[in-house]
């Protein structure tokens, strides 16, 4: 029985809801979806059956973060489990890739750029796969509030290496979410388990704040149990600074936490949080995924979040033991410009995507090469987005992506030649010396010529590759990769750029209205007159029967009304020469309009990356401004 393989594994009694359903359609052989709340117990949805399944259960986490707190969890129950990613040594990384070839371990978490690894893709198809786990599914769905273009290919990849099942996991899919999401990865109606969103310990409050009182506010809430687990949610990595600061300077034991940080720093702030030795995490969006504390009394946002997805997706983290959780928003409209300005900075300019478009006509052969980071800074794109509009060209037929590889290998000897080959005999032996023998070695790395053995012995590339992967396993060499190439097929160059380029560039703009309208409806959503706990699980699908449930603000205080308390002065008694002058003398080439709307919003693109014009003073000097009035006042003054 399943029961007793819970309790021997992890030393549970019973399911908690919508698991065993799920379960059991993954060990009946079928693929499924698990679509719960935040904390309800989806890992264990693979966590069970991996320890039952034949082969290793692949999991697809979007979060370095995630994995970890998996991990811990897994190996606190003796379960054997390991990631792979780029923070592990070189000895750590083979260990977990031996171990995951030998059958050694029931769990291998990876990021979905992993299956771009070309080293990675060989050694995949040495191991035995049963189960293909996406966690936060809603990323594979353009309709989704988290779309990461790499997850669309992961319906490809899971048919080229043969995985025979996949189990989709998240806690915030709307019904086309689900829908896309079902659709993508062939799985059956009734193979979707939905337990429902309502948690009825979580007190969900909006309380009206103007900006300069959210400080002293945010205090006031702390001070009644200072003690009390507690993330505060801010939108930008400055804001995370000078509340935390805040806090410290009034004796609240608290610490930020943001992407602008050290990875050594997040996670000593991240471990002293969940050890319980650190009270208050004062942090943007980029902390909580993954985090799994019982004990989480207070989720409070001090800005508004980016979307009611992300706001269902961070207050989940409360009150995971079931004991009462506030849950507050902090609510005026101050910040809202500065959510849209994130999301008119994704939009590239329509010259950036007829450029790369002219990139892909002028490419010689069936075959296109690229290096994204190049190509970002080539034509001005962010990384993101970048990816995106390569994923909208594939969808237009364009391009096909094929695979990565590695341009540069090269390694350290740790034997010499001679014993190397001294290991094979015959052809075996012939095509080891022709490796070896078209390397250059400087000083202590050797560099491995591909092409030139390509050229000089009748071998592919991939067992040139695999054959160096097998030296290292052996420990006979230590190898390493740089400069990943992407490669797509160019499917066609018969296409009219200016055209293309103009649709491209509809899509872009079509996604960023959904994103700003997401703003909106959640503002919406707090301004609500009926219950919040009620709206909130039927924005996802789930009809409560009764019709308030008695503890939120709107039960228990009426509706809110969220207003703009900052009062900024007017743009037109700013002189733009002021804020342009230095910002056209560095920028040069890239001092156009919108990119000076861009520097001043506080909006970041390689070519700002590169000029360092993040460092200047004026950098988001107006970015509690919307977006369009400073493009309109900019052109007003041109």
């Amino acid at each position: 029985m399943l029961e007793n393989h819970l309790h021997k594994h992890f030393g549970f009694d019973t399911f908690l809801n919508g698991q065993e359903a799920v379960i059991r359609k993954v060990m009946d052989g079928r693929s499924a979806a698990a679509i719960f709340p935040t904390g309800a117990g989806k890992s264990l949805c693979y966590q069970l059956p991996a320890m039952l399944l034949p082969g290793i259960s692949l999991v697809v986490s979007p979060l370095l973060s995630l994995m970890k707190d998996q991990l811990d969890f897994l190996r606190a129950h003796h379960i054997s489990a390991a990631r792979l990613d780029s923070t592990l040594p070189k000895n750590a990384y083979n260990t977990v890739l031996e171990k995951a070839r030998s059958g050694a371990i029931h769990i291998l978490m990876i990021s979905v750029e992993r299956f771009k690894n070309e080293r990675f893709r060989s050694q995949l198809k040495k191991m035995n796969i049963s189960l293909l786990v996406v966690d936060e599914a809603h990323c594979i769905s353009e309709w989704g509030h988290n779309f990461r273009p790499e997850y669309l290919k992961l319906p490809v990849y899971q048919r080229q290496f043969g995985i025979p099942q996949s189990l989709l996991l998240t806690a915030t899919a709307t019904e086309p979410v689900m829908e896309d999401m079902r659709a993508k990865f062939d799985i059956h109606k009734e193979d979707v388990v939905v337990t429902g969103f309502y948690r009825e310990n979580l007190v969900l409050e909006v309380t009206p704040t103007a900006a300069d009182k959210k400080k002293r506010c945010l205090l006031e809430r702390i001070r009644k149990a200072p003690q009390a687990a507690t993330i505060v949610y801010v939108t930008l990595q400055k804001t995370a600074e000078s509340v935390a600061q805040f806090l410290k300077d009034n004796q609240i034991e608290a610490q930020p936490y943001h992407a602008g940080m050290s990875a050594e720093k997040r996670e000593a702030v991240q471990n002293r949080f969940m050890r319980g030795g650190l009270p208050c995490v004062v942090a943007t969006i980029a902390f909580g995924m993954g985090i799994d504390k019982k004990d989480i009394r207070r989720i409070i946002h001090f800005d508004l979040p980016k979307s009611i997805e992300h706001y269902s997706q961070e207050i989940g983290r409360a009150g995971r033991d079931g004991q009462t959780a506030l849950c507050e928003v902090l609510a005026c409209r101050d910040n809202i410009p500065v959510l849209e300005n994130f999301i008119y900075g994704d939009t590239p300019e329509k010259s950036a995507i007829h450029g790369l478009l002219a990139s892909i006509k002028s490419n010689k052969g069936p075959i296109w090469e690229v290096k994204t980071m190049r190509l970002s800074k080539e034509f001005d794109i962010r990384l993101l987005p970048l990816n995106t509009l390569l994923v909208y060209l594939a969808m237009a037929d364009v391009i096909r992506p094929k695979l990565s590889y590695f341009e540069e290998y090269a390694f350290k000897y740790r034997t010499k030649t001679a014993k190397i080959t001294a290991h094979f005999k015959g052809e075996r032996k012939r095509f080891v010396t022709a490796v070896l023998d078209h390397c250059q070695t400087r000083k202590i790395w050797t560099a491995v010529d591909i092409p030139s053995i390509v050229k000089g012995y009748p071998a592919k590339r991939q067992r040139i590759v695999s054959a160096l992967e097998y030296f290292e396993q052996q420990g006979w060499i230590e190898l390493q990769a740089r400069q990943a190439i992407e490669v797509y097929d160019a499917l066609t160059q018969d296409f009219d750029a200016d055209e293309l380029a103009d649709r491209m560039y509809t899509l872009f703009k079509k996604k960023e209205r959904l994103e700003i309208q997401r703003i909106h409806t959640m503002v919406r959503f707090f301004e609500s007159p009926t219950c919040l706990s009620k709206r909130l699980a039927a924005y996802f699908g789930e009809h409560l029967e009764k019709e308030r449930c008695g503890h939120c603000s709107v039960c228990t205080r009426g509706p809110a009304t969220i207003e703009t308390t900052a009062s900024l002065p007017p743009l037109n008694q700013f002189d733009p020469a002021v804020f342009s002058t230095e910002f056209k003398k560095i920028a040069g080439a890239k001092a156009g309009h919108l990119n000076l709307v861009k520097f001043l919003c506080g909006i970041s693109t390689p070519a700002f990356s590169r000029l360092k014009l993040r460092q200047q003073p004026n950098f988001g000097r107006l970015a509690h401004y919307p977006f369009k009035e400073v493009a309109a006042w900019i052109r007003k003054d041109q």
